[in-house]
């Protein structure tokens, strides 16, 4: 069984190891996402210094938007109130299911940049080709079965190490290359084991969630054309943001997602005062009837059940999100770790291949010899 395991650990790791070097390394890059964009584009991410201190109502912001493009209708925003970043506003141009996005000084109202494309920006092509490998719903399917095959491999790695602990810290330097090529994967693996199975596990959970949406959203129904806001336009935004502490204590909106299809209403996604490292920005949210304004469901992660929490903890634990500067820093280098990990198993498959072959040529040639 050992050995049939190692078989199935050596092919599954040949089949997906080019994906899973794209991925592992657009994800190390990308658990310092904002602080890349920050560095690229201070112009657009950062707030100018002479900027007023209160944000101004969405009420003016989105109309300031939807008065420079008449064409597009806003499909969600991005809030913070940090003083520090600026909003970002996602739009659909009409008749399509194309969307964009543009950056907005959430304090002067000013707009900081044109709408472009969501993967026009270094960093969100990145993050394209990490959950899709720029092949779309293809892309988001292979990107499954490669965190599944990436599942495996762990669960498989852990399986025919589980005594790793005997010459765990031994790397044998002066011996041949196969030892401490041998010596390094084992090290690696099971050192990177726990954040590699993190990562395998909620990104196979996201993709396949995004495959299914993917599914049923454009393949199963036809997709819905916007033509025009699907909201009562005599709503005020606003108002719905500022009662959102009326219906959770200490909530802080982070993301507006608008009605863009029929059975949509107005969404806040936020974040609470909690003990919980683990609950995300969008953990918390407050839905609105998009006709009346009318509440008509809030989930507060508080007293959310489990499966709930759950979920939303994929968001810090994909990319290290909880911990602060040193959880990023331990996640951007373990991501790292299929590099090397394909790297040495290669060359060990390899050399254990060529081996069978030189002693089965050998066998074939023993016989010829004594008969001789």
């Amino acid at each position: 069984m050992r050995k049939k395991l190692y078989k199935w650990h050596s092919v599954g790791a040949l089949f997906a190891m080019l994906p899973l070097l794209i991925i592992s390394l657009t994800g190390s890059i990308l658990v310092f996402k904002v602080e890349l964009d920050t560095l690229l584009m201070p112009d657009k991410m950062q707030v100018s210094n002479t900027s007023p201190s209160e944000r101004l109502s969405l009420d003016v912001l989105m109309a300031n938007v939807k008065s420079k493009y008449p064409a597009h209708e806003i499909g969600s925003w991005e809030l913070f109130d940090d003083k520090s970043r600026t909003d970002t506003a996602y739009l659909i141009k009409q008749q399509t299911t194309n969307w964009s996005k543009l950056y907005v000084n959430q304090y002067s109202g000013e707009l900081l940049s044109k709408p472009i494309g969501t993967s026009d920006d270094l960093t969100d092509w990145l993050l394209d080709l990490h959950y899709k490998l720029l092949l779309e719903t293809n892309g988001m399917f292979l990107g499954a079965v490669v965190s599944l095959l990436l599942l495996f491999l762990g669960i498989s790695g852990i399986i025919l190490y589980r005594k790793f602990w005997i010459n765990f810290f031994t790397l044998r330097l002066i011996l041949a290359r196969r030892i401490f090529f041998s010596d390094l994967h084992k090290m690696i693996g099971i050192s990177s084991s726990p954040v590699i199975l993190i990562l395998a596990f909620t990104g196979a959970y996201w993709n396949i969630s995004l495959v299914i949406h993917e599914v049923s959203e454009h393949i199963v129904e036809e997709p819905y054309l916007i033509e025009h806001q699907l909201h009562n336009q005599e709503l005020s935004i606003q108002t719905l943001l500022n009662s959102n502490q009326e219906t959770i204590k200490n909530f802080e909106a982070t993301y507006l997602l608008m009605p863009f299809e029929p059975a949509m209403d107005i969404m806040f996604y936020g974040t609470v005062n909690s003990a919980n490292p683990l609950n995300s920005n969008y953990s918390s949210t407050i839905s609105y009837d998009k006709s009346s304004g009318e509440m008509i469901h809030s989930e507060d992660v508080r007293s959310a059940n489990a499966l709930h929490v759950t979920i939303d903890s994929f968001r810090k634990l994909h990319f290290g999100h909880f911990g602060g500067l040193t959880s990023k820093l331990i996640w951007c280098v373990l991501g790292l770790s299929p590099l090397i990990l394909a790297f040495t198993g290669l060359y060990l498959y390899l050399y254990k291949n060529r081996n069978r072959k030189i002693l089965s040529v050998s066998r074939i040639k023993k016989p010829v010899k004594q008969l001789s």
